[in-house]
């Protein structure tokens, strides 16, 4: 076979691994139990050699997940050893430190086969709604407090499941049934993961994936690597204050280009803390990687060596580099700031590149419901753990406005309200765009969203609140305006905190608003067409328009004419 044929014949099986690991995350999209899986798409799929090193990833997925899982299968051929891995095999952890970061994940590895002959690994990773302990949220003072901990093991041997395991877990968690369907559909994306790798061997005739897994590492790594060598190779320092649990915390960092890779420092960050928002270094690293390689090379596909070249340092035992047995069920919380604490250093190496700062973290809730205390409840009335994902805006990007109420840097979807509503006895009362949110500049931060949150008749509930930037909204870049802060209390006014578990009587709803992303560049500079767009579909108001962006009070006085004549927009 010609050179030039081969590498054709390789990249199309590079494209083809690729389509066989988003057909394995699609098929757990659509057996997964949680609504997490099923409606957000909080989850990861991927292929590897037989060393561990990850070939191809699913688009559908997470960074957090899957830069994390990048790093997982090393630890599971460790653990389970090499002459212990089976045809039949499928092997579970939820591990934080080498898996994805928390409790609430959990990732399942299985060999795969061909003619008797070991020849790489699938792996997957799905948030589970309850792994029982203290629930998901902050509270827990250590990770034993933070729910059921299943170590590297094997689920099945050689096709037989560990039926001792299953009662384990069923008999420490709040929601059985739905957690162990979600295992049982990890393991089932990666027998379809397994099915369609087998077909394209025996298509292509191979018996070994080490030509493929060659071309497409060597590939990758020389790729990123010509992409770091372009950029300036200086460093530069960058840091973030966050709001915390119950004091703020600061991620300091220092990006340095070198030749052929980057090196990003987290020294002088804070250190860990007392509650469960601590970020193993595994999940900051994934964020940390993420936010570069999307800076520098987003076409190029995410694998172990297109990884390699950006290498993530942090002191132990700071909030991002957090040793068991910190808790940290809440790491998203942290790891997710990652990227606005990077780019603030980043944008000093690469100016207008990086986007403003946006919401940061999701805006996630987690409701806990149960038969009313204070009077009789109704015999209709249930216990219910229903998990929300929620987005802010997004940062203004220096050619394009930020995306309103989207998750940026974790990708996942915003939960329709029927989906929610479905998972037990909670009502979405209102959930819509929260105008005014999104910094001002030369392009727009992306706007909030406004939700309010309560329970069917005869239920009272615990609401698990999982928000940041109540104190320390996001930050304009080169002149923009800051985005709008988080706001949470109940509807009769009591105010309520950012984080932590908190009880609301029957009756009570919780009405939130969750935070815009910040602008970029100077307002001034904002076309008048788009300050007139935004005016006429509610982004902004009218005081907004004559003082942020100068609008005259007669192109003010047009534009309310033609909405209220029902012209285009």
């Amino acid at each position: 076979m010609s050179s030039n044929h081969s590498k054709v014949a390789h990249q199309v099986m590079w494209n083809r691994l690729i389509s066989v690991v988003e057909e394995q995350a699609q098929a757990l999209v659509r057996t997964a139990f949680s609504t997490s899986v099923r409606e957000a798409g909080d989850l990861s799929a991927g292929v590897y050699d037989v060393q561990g090193n990850m070939l191809a990833q699913a688009v559908t997925g997470t960074p957090g997940h899957v830069n994390a899982m990048a790093d997982a299968v090393a630890h599971f051929i460790r653990r389970i050893g090499r002459d212990n891995i089976l045809d039949g095999d499928i092997y579970i952890t939820n591990d934080p430190w080498e898996g994805t970061g928390h409790l609430h994940d959990i990732t399942m590895v299985t060999p795969s086969f061909h003619k008797d002959a070991l020849v790489g690994f699938f792996a997957c990773t799905a948030h589970v709604v309850d792994i029982g302990g203290r629930g998901f949220g902050a509270d827990a003072n250590s990770v034993y407090e933070e729910g059921l901990y299943i170590p590297i093991m094997k689920f099945a041997d050689k096709g037989t499941v560990d039926q001792t395991l299953t009662r384990i877990i069923r008999g420490n968690v709040r929601e059985p049934d739905q957690l162990i369907g979600d295992i049982y559909a990890l393991a089932n994306c990666n027998e379809i993961g397994h099915r369609r790798l087998m077909d394209m061997m025996d298509e292509f005739g191979l018996d070994v994936l080490d030509g493929i897994a060659a071309f497409i590492l060597d590939n990758s790594r020389r790729a990123t690597i010509e992409r770091i060598a372009a950029l300036p190779q200086k460093s530069a320092k960058g840091e973030i204050t966050m709001d915390g649990f119950d004091h703020p915390i600061t991620l300091k960092v220092k990006v340095s280009v070198c030749g052929d890779r980057i090196i990003t420092d987290f020294a002088g960050s804070s250190g860990v803390d007392k509650k469960g928002i601590n970020c193993p270094l595994v999940y900051a690293k994934a964020y940390a990687c993420y936010a570069l390689k999307v800076a520098i090379a987003p076409e190029i596909p995410n694998n172990a060596a297109s990884l390699a070249p950006f290498e993530i340092k942090a002191p132990e035992n700071t909030i991002v580099n957090a040793l068991h047995p910190a808790p940290v069920a809440l790491r998203h919380i942290v790891g997710q700031f990652v990227p606005d604490a990077v780019y603030d250093a980043f944008d000093k190496i690469v100016p207008n590149l990086v986007p403003a700062e946006g919401a940061g973290c999701l805006c996630n809730f987690q409701v806990s419901l149960r038969p009313r205390t204070d009077q009789p409840a109704p015999e209709t009335a249930r216990r219910s753990e229903v998990l929300t994902f929620n987005s802010g805006g997004s940062g203004a990007r220096p050619l394009h406005d930020g995306l309103n109420a989207t998750a940026f840097p974790s990708g996942v979807m915003t939960m329709p309200i029927e989906a929610t509503e479905h998972a037990g006895p909670v009502i979405i009362w209102r959930k819509e765009l929260r105008p005014g949110s999104g910094g001002a500049g030369k392009t727009r931060g992306g706007l909030g969203q406004y939700m309010e949150v309560g329970a069917q008749d005869g239920h009272e509930f615990d609401i698990q609140a999982m928000f940041d930037r109540v104190n320390n909204p996001a930050r304009g870049r080169r002149g923009g305006g800051p985005g709008a802060p988080t706001t949470i209390a109940q509807d009769d006014g009591t105010p309520m905190n950012g984080k932590g578990k908190q009880f609301v009587p029957h009756g009570r709803k919780v009405v939130m608003a969750f935070p815009g992303g910040a602008g970029y560049g100077n307002p001034s500079e904002r076309p008048a067409d788009l300050v007139k767009r935004d005016l006429a579909r509610g982004y902004i108001s009218a005081e907004t328009a004559a003082t942020d962006y100068n609008l005259s009070a007669e192109d003010i006085a047009d534009v309310t004419a033609a909405v209220c004549r029902g012209d285009p927009l």
